[in-house]
């Protein structure tokens, strides 16, 4: 049972920096300069709030009870309760992604349409924004799958890795689990290298996730930060 409660506690920190992220995210949402938002600005951080709140609540709810856990009853709670906020937290980060593909889409579809009518200004930080925007959210996306999620990530052992760190590699790194820092840095070296670094996607999934964020960081980068500077020119 220590086991299990260490590795409660390890990632302890880590829902709340997940937590934190989509508050970033739900800023740069309000933050964005043209209208690239589906419906009024406020509706998608709106909707991402509402999610948020009661995901972080059960949070930690959850963390309360596996610090008082002493018997299997209670552990099989914990997991139960785990598993749902997994699958709120996996609904959250598939709405923050909807909401910024859709972003990115009105702004490309504007620009090849001639019709943007905003300052090459504004559409280079509406462009920076979509960037960190898709750099969290795939963030995300790697954290909560990665072996079964957070939810199981050192409680259940897991046949698969969706992703090699070079940290399992080394002996002296036995029992390293990885933390969100480490998948937003492995999100962050994927939108800005458009392939792995130190870090391999072991499974069919993550390779496609791979691919997707390295798809958007490059038509963001290449398409609409370009057109900017050139408008900027």
């Amino acid at each position: 049972m220590s086991a299990k409660l260490k590795a409660i506690h390890t990632h302890a920190l880590d829902f709340w920096l997940a937590r934190s992220s989509v508050v970033v995210v739900c800023a740069l949402q309000l933050l964005i300069i043209n209208k690239l938002t589906l419906g009024p600005q406020w509706f998608g951080p709106a909707l991402e709030f509402s999610l948020l709140a009661p995901l972080s609540m059960a949070t930690a709810w959850t963390q309360g009870q596996a610090r008082e856990a002493t018997a299997d009853h209670h552990w099989h709670r914990v997991a139960r309760w785990r598993r749902g906020i997994r699958k709120l937290a996996v609904t959250l980060t598939a709405l923050v992604s909807i909401m910024n593909l859709a972003a990115l889409v009105m702004l490309v579809k504007a620009l090849l349409g001639g019709h943007s009518g905003t300052s090459g200004q504004t559409l280079l930080l509406d462009a920076i924004n979509i960037w960190t925007t898709n750099v969290i959210a795939f963030a995300l996306w790697f954290w909560s799958i990665d072996r079964g999620g957070p939810a199981a990530r050192g409680l259940t052992e897991s046949e698969v890795d969706d992703f090699l760190f070079p940290q399992m590699t080394l002996d002296q790194c036995k029992g390293w689990s990885p933390g969100f820092a480490d998948y937003l840095y492995v999100s962050f070296t994927n939108a800005t290298a458009f392939s792995p670094t130190d870090t391999m996607p072991m499974t069919g999934r993550t390779k496609l996730l791979m691919m997707a964020e390295s798809v958007i960081s490059l038509l963001t980068i290449a398409l609409v930060a370009a057109r900017a500077v050139n408008i900027l020119a």
